[in-house]
């Protein structure tokens, strides 16, 4: 006979040790400290979707912040763009959540993840793709509308702080170093 599975909430989340997400109750241990260069992407999303914002107080972009979807699911997106939060963590859906694909995260950010963020209202989800240096866009218009891939092109998204991403920026330095490899 199978053990019953143990089903957690928040608070039980607050005590894990390591890197986790919570996903419907049940814990989803984190990759180990990511490869440099999903770090260098995840710091150039940060960095270009941040630069739209010198003039928005409303919003802020975050890195690997707790998303509190509710007592059983916490998500811990790579980059997040939030709009009037005024709590210590997200707690609404952001307006830009980005994540940086890799082999080992590929199943659930194109699909766990994917499911959730448009249930919750995400407005843009971009998922990077580590091995090849391209994006696909999604936006939310009644669930997640696929915008395109984006490998060098520069895109504006439709929100109330205009933000514009040049893909070709994101990936140049990381396209050069693998053209030298």
């Amino acid at each position: 006979m199978a053990a019953p599975l143990i089903k957690y909430t928040y608070e039980d989340y607050k005590h894990f040790e390591g890197k986790w997400e919570l996903i419907e109750g049940f814990p989803v241990a984190m990759a180990p400290s990511p490869v440099i260069n999903h770090q260098y992407l995840t710091g150039m999303f940060f960095s270009e979707i941040n630069k739209n914002l010198q003039e928005c107080d409303e919003c802020l972009v975050v890195v690997e912040e707790d998303y509190i979807i509710n007592e059983e699911t916490i998500l811990k997106p790579d980059v997040a763009m939030i709009c009037n939060e005024n709590n210590k963590f997200i707690t609404k859906a952001p307006e830009i959540v980005v994540e940086i694909i890799s082999s080992s995260t590929a199943r659930i950010d194109e699909n766990i993840k994917f499911n959730i963020y448009e249930k919750e209202g995400v407005k843009y989800y971009i998922l990077a793709y580590l091995n090849h240096l391209f994006a696909k866009v999604y936006k939310n218009e009644n669930g997640f509308k696929k915008i395109g891939d984006f490998e060098t092109e520069e895109i504006t998204l439709d929100l109330k702080c205009k933000v514009n991403i040049n893909f070709d920026t994101i990936f140049k330095k990381l396209r050069r170093k693998n053209e030298s490899s």
